[in-house]
C-alpha cells in the first residue's frame, strides 16, 4: 500500500536540510509506520536526491514521524531545481510502499 493511505505529511527547509514530517490519520496505525517508515526505506526512496543522512525522530504522543534529510536541496537560496525548497518531498514520500496493514 502507498504510505498516502495511511498518513499526510508536510515538509519544511533550512539551506540544504529539508525536514519531512509524517502524521498518521488515526493513532491506531502510528505503530504500523514507525515499524515499515525507517530512516533506511526513507534513504532509499530519496537515492539520488538526498546525499547526506537521513534521521528520524518518533513523536508517538501525537501520531507522528520527523525526518530529517540533510544534503537534500542543494541550498535554497542558490538552488536551480524547480523545486528549491523541496515542498514536494512530502508528496514523494507518501509514494513509498509499506506493507498493508495486518
Amino acid at each position: 500500500m502507498k504510505l498516502r493511505a495511511l498518513a499526510h505529511s508536510r515538509t519544511g527547509d533550512k539551506g540544504d536540510t529539508s525536514n519531512i514530517s509524517l502524521i498518521a490519520y488515526d493513532m491506531a496505525d502510528y505503530a504500523h509506520l514507525e515499524a515499515h517508515v525507517t530512516p533506511e526505506r526513507v534513504s532509499e526512496h530519496f537515492r539520488g536526491i538526498v546525499t547526506g543522512a537521513v534521521t528520524r525522530y518518533a513523536l508517538p504522543k501525537i501520531g507522528a514521524l520527523n525526518f530529517v534529510l540533510t544534503g537534500a536541496l542543494g541550498g535554497v537560496t542558490r538552488s536551480l531545481a524547480l523545486d528549491a525548497h523541496g515542498k514536494g518531498l512530502s508528496s514523494a514520500l507518501l509514494d513509498l510502499e509499506i506493507p498493508d496493514r495486518p
